[in-house]
């Protein structure tokens, strides 16, 4: 279950994951992906868990947008149900423009977001998501209300960038992944990433470079269906964490501008329950979840 559209980071994480552990030799057989977008995927992962419970070799790809849907939209999902099988990746995210977009730098933006908040419109992930939480987070260090700005969810990172290219959206945030080929294009243009130190291979200011204590990262894992046998379960553990330590999947880290983020079975059991209580607090504080 791929619970996003195709093209996204979601659709790749599941994609490229697979292909390298083909590659690799480390499971060679057929994949059935579905794509079911909506909500953060929490639509995809309530079909999931309706439909795949208890069955071996069923598998979601998740992270950190969930945590925050599922809190935001008061969803029923409670991920404790599901077997953590690995946190694979994570990727932080970076503000872009249009390529003649007035603002040449993120305190441009800033201003322009302090000047006529409605006006200005973000696009990004879901609502609650981890982009959502960045421009939240964003506008708080710059003090302007939360509650005024104008952030427009997207179905995924390509339209983003359609909306920044065609105008509807003043900039966009999302992944280096699902934004570095259309800055290499010269469509867009990346004003700030929210990493501690500027990325490798990408010339571009931190947010806190340009005056904003703000550092976070979009993480992303593998979930199995809940009831999922305990012997495939352990198998699948095993399976992504020689993944993990496979050539093939570094290249693919590499290629896609991804971190390796990696922990498996339990102990990423134990972090998911921890980061829902991280990003409830930071949905709280900054106004986004009662």
């Amino acid at each position: 279950m791929l619970p996003a559209n195709p093209g996204g980071g979601w659709d790749a994480t599941g994609r490229q994951a697979f292909q390298a552990m083909n590659e690799a030799g480390i499971y060679t057989d057929g994949v059935n992906f579905t794509n079911k977008g909506g909500a953060g995927g929490t639509i995809g992962l309530a079909e999931f868990q309706g439909g795949q419970r208890g069955k071996p070799d069923a598998l979601a790809v998740f992270g950190a947008i969930t945590v925050g849907s599922i809190i935001l939209n008061q969803s029923p999902i409670n991920l404790t149900d599901f077997r953590p099988v690995a946190r694979l990746t994570a990727e932080y995210l970076v503000i872009a423009v249009s390529a003649d977009s007035p603002h040449q730098s993120l305190q441009d933006l800033v201003a322009a977001l302090k000047a006529d908040p409605g006006a200005t419109a973000v696009g990004g992930g879901s609502a609650g998501g981890v982009d959502h939480i960045a421009l939240a987070l964003l506008a708080q260090a710059a003090d302007i209300p939360v509650a005024d700005v104008n952030y427009i969810p997207q179905a995924s990172g390509a339209e983003t960038v359609t909306g920044i290219v065609n105008g509807t959206l003043a900039a966009g945030i999302s992944g280096i992944s699902e934004f570095a080929q259309f800055a290499e294009q010269g469509r867009i243009r990346i004003l700030g990433i929210t990493s501690a130190d500027r990325k490798e291979g990408l010339d571009v200011p931190t947010f806190k470079e340009a005056g904003y204590d703000i550092e976070i990262a979009n993480w992303r894992g593998i979930l199995g269906a809940p009831g999922m046998p305990d012997d495939n379960y352990q198998l699948w553990v095993d399976r992504f964490t020689q993944l993990n330590e496979s050539d093939a999947w570094k290249k693919v880290l590499e290629t896609q501008g991804w971190d390796q983020f990696f922990l498996a079975g339990e102990e990423f059991g134990a972090f998911i329950a921890e980061e829902n209580e991280r990003i409830a607090t930071v949905l709280k504080e900054a106004g986004l979840a009662q």
